[in-house]
């Protein structure tokens, strides 16, 4: 027998236990919105240093190489151009920040699947490597306000994760920040307050993992590994294939791996079969035959024509509130597709049932009472 996919088997265990999953972002997770990784900041930083002395690699890293008999490192380079914290923060402002707009960058589409997720109360608690404010961002423009923890005070004075709606601890801190984690020794321990906080929501909930390499930051993956217990599954999204040091974390966890080809696209997929489950459980059968039976019972008498009226227009509001929280779907995946007609099967049928059984029960004055229904649907359709 075929093995379920891997993140079918996620999707299942996220709608069917919301909340239950903590998400593990890294940098990858940014890429898409135009927020560079930790190696593309190296190699931006060594065609600058070579543009210095007068030199234009094709390859930047080889040309330091060459140049310094090492590899080029992250830690080292930003230790050398920028001594203190406070140069190294206002170094790397350029990478997060748009100058033609003067803002910051705008989020990415797996940052948008990911804030309609915490909408829905499938996730409430995000765990991030990154410096950037893009999943901040996309959470509250999807109407969600979160606790955000970027500093050891931060931490301190916390409300408990239980009576949060959703929260985001950057573990690194904040670009904006001076107080930001890049340094080798910077990033070789946590304070107390940090790994207890770890130690909770790695103990506590499942993990999914993406956008991270796991070979620079030693205080994170010794908080991963040191957690014993394995409640629930750790699913680990990778491009390509995962480094040495993501492999031995893959295999501490007992990790089910899910190969993708970018997070945006495998975000928006998790998010539409998240939803669509929840869809496909939500309505029960009794709920449409409820609803055309009340149908018909006003539709006997004349007098119940306002209690008509008010019946379509609900189920049509209804619909329509339904439909327009439908995360956007970008995919042409043929299942996705078909699990997204589905969806709007799901949704549109009581307004399909109610509109068989009026169109077929009722007289001309019914007809006109709810043809004058001010619902955004009536609307939309005399638009059209």
């Amino acid at each position: 027998m075929k093995d379920i996919e891997p993140i079918h088997a996620l999707a299942f265990s996220m709608q069917a236990r919301p909340k239950l999953y903590a998400l593990l972002l890294g940098s990858g997770v940014s890429k898409a919105a135009g927020i560079p990784t930790g190696w593309d900041v190296v190699g931006d930083l060594v065609s600058k240093i070579a543009a210095m002395d007068g030199d234009d690699p094709e390859d930047p890293y080889q040309w330091y190489r060459d140049k310094f008999k090492t590899e080029p490192d992250y830690s080292v380079l930003l230790e050398r151009i920028a001594p203190t914290p406070a140069d190294r923060q206002q170094l790397q402002r350029q990478y997060w920040e748009d100058d033609s707009a003067d803002a910051e960058k705008p989020p990415s589409e797996a940052h948008l699947a990911i804030a309609d997720l915490a909408k829905s109360k499938f996730i409430k608690v995000i765990v991030t490597t990154n410096f950037d404010r893009l999943i901040e961002n996309a959470l509250r423009e999807r109407g969600v306000e979160p606790m955000v923890l970027s500093s050891e005070d931060d931490i301190v004075g916390m409300t408990p994760l239980d009576h949060t709606q959703c929260c985001v601890l950057k573990l690194h801190g904040d670009y904006m920040d001076q107080r930001v984690r890049n340094t080798t020794d910077e990033l070789a321990n946590y304070p107390d307050v940090v790994n207890q906080l770890l130690d909770r929501i790695f103990d506590e909930y499942g993990l999914l993992i993406c956008g991270w390499s796991g070979d620079w930051d030693v205080a994170l993956i010794k908080a991963i590994r040191r957690t014993r217990a394995r409640r629930y599954t750790t699913y680990w999204a990778a491009y390509g294939h995962p480094s040495e040091e993501a492999q031995r974390v893959i295999a501490a966890r007992e990790a089910r791996v899910i190969a993708i080809d970018s997070a945006d696209r495998f975000f928006g997929d998790l998010s539409n079969l998240v939803h669509s489950l929840k869809d496909r459980a939500a309505p029960h059968p009794l709920s449409v035959q409820a609803t055309v039976a009340q149908c018909k019972r006003f539709l006997v008498y004349d007098h119940h024509r306002i209690e008509l009226f008010d019946l379509v227009d609900s189920i049509a509001s209804e619909a329509l509130g339904d439909l327009a929280d439908l995360p956007e779907l970008d995919s042409d995946n043929g299942e996705i597709l078909t699990i997204r007609i589905r969806r709007y099967e799901d949704i549109c049928s009581k307004l399909l049932a109610t509109a068989a059984t009026a169109s077929y029960w009722s007289d001309v004055s019914q007809i006109i009472a709810v043809l004058l229904t001010p619902s955004e649907l009536q609307l939309d359709l005399r638009g059209r």
